[in-house]
């Protein structure tokens, strides 16, 4: 599962290479999840595990991930990706892997080391609870050196995570990376530069760094990690400092800002950086494959990008709560204009007080 060492990582007097932890959350995508491993343990890099934490999927995910990883069930790649090139042929199985609740996991696994692990989660934990337990894992098993935060729904060049840990080795202080991130349909089209930006006045969040620029062509990476509030959590890699320092994701947040609120909190103390020839291919939109079973049009979405937006200014910028305040009224105003009664009323609950929306 993993390709040839490079000769700097073969010699007899080479520091080992870092142990990275491969971290995905799934949430009812099971078959994005697979095709994702199957580009996953293609990676050259030398050492590395894989977890992945199901947040209580309804289409038993578990169930078929399992079957896969032990070979009961064979990959097939989707008909019409254009990137099957990265994930066959299929990988030979069983896979090294184990099946674990969360408890055990956090606990390290009670003495385990699989390839890959596979994590019934119990609920619905949102993005930032589901990279929490695989973080918590890689911390209680006592060898990580980085973690690699990877959306499900994603596929990746097999140098990609050679890339990005080779950025972060050569940064001069402490760092975090992210990557090239291209459209899965469309890979010839760039869909984010590593991350995005941060109003802090309007609290906009915006990952349209580099969107839709040609996929070869080349950038200032320099002036593009100059341009970056926070990483995108599609692909972040982290070393375990900023995991000691900073402390793990918010779960309070569930789904939206929980990437630009950590960010915020490790201040000035890491910078963050980009590694332009690290490429993942991500299926923006893809609704059953998220990690929360949020539709980015529905009202749950709605509640959790506006509810978000006064926390983190709450928390971080409260002299721009009034500019916050009404750039959301405006939202509310033309969610109203376009007959979207239900939306407009849910922010101006949120702006009177509501903090809680009941889902499953």
């Amino acid at each position: 599962m993993t390709a040839n060492l490079t000769a700097e990582q073969s010699s007899p007097t080479a520091q080992p290479a870092p142990r990275v932890y491969i971290i995905l959350v799934n949430w009812n995508g099971w078959t994005d999840t697979i095709e994702c491993l199957e580009s996953v343990f293609r990676q050259d890099y030398p050492n590395y595990r894989v977890v992945v934490c199901d947040n209580a999927s309804r289409d038993g995910s578990l169930g078929h991930l399992e079957a896969w990883a032990s070979g009961r069930v064979p990959y097939v790649p989707p008909r019409d990706s254009p990137l099957r090139h990265l994930t066959t042929p299929a990988l030979n199985k069983p896979l090294d892997f184990l099946v674990q609740d969360r408890a055990s996991a956090e606990q390290g696994g009670v003495g385990t080391d699989p390839a890959l692990l596979l994590v019934d989660g119990g609920g619905n934990l949102g993005f930032a609870g589901g990279n929490n337990v695989g973080m918590r894992y890689a911390l209680a098993q006592g060898d990580a050196d980085y973690v690699w935060l990877l959306n499900n729904d994603t596929v990746v060049d097999p140098d990609c995570l050679t890339r990005m840990v080779r950025r972060l080795r050569d940064h001069p202080g402490p760092a975090t990376c992210g990557s090239r991130i291209l459209f899965y349909a469309d890979p010839d089209m760039v869909q984010a530069l590593g991350g995005g930006r941060f109003n802090r006045w309007t609290a906009i969040s915006s990952q349209s760094l580099g969107r839709f620029l040609p996929a070869d062509q080349p950038v200032d990476t320099v002036a593009i990690e100059r341009q970056l509030s926070y990483i995108v959590g599609c692909s972040w890699l982290l070393p375990r400092a900023y995991l000691d320092d900073v402390g793990l994701m918010d779960e309070r947040y569930f789904l939206y800002y929980e990437e630009v609120d950590w960010v915020l909190r490790a201040g000035s103390r890491y910078a963050l950086c980009y590694a332009d020839d690290a490429r993942v291919y991500h299926k923006e939109g893809s609704s059953t494959g998220t990690p929360t079973g949020v539709r980015p049009s529905s009202l749950l979405s709605d509640f959790y990008i506006f509810r978000n937006k006064l926390w983190i200014t709450r928390r971080h910028f409260p002299l721009g709560l009034p500019s916050v305040y009404l750039a959301t009224l405006i939202q509310a105003g033309r969610r109203a204009v376009r007959g979207q009664w239900d939306k407009a009323w849910l922010i101006l609950k949120i702006l009177l007080g509501k903090k809680e929306f009941r889902h499953s």
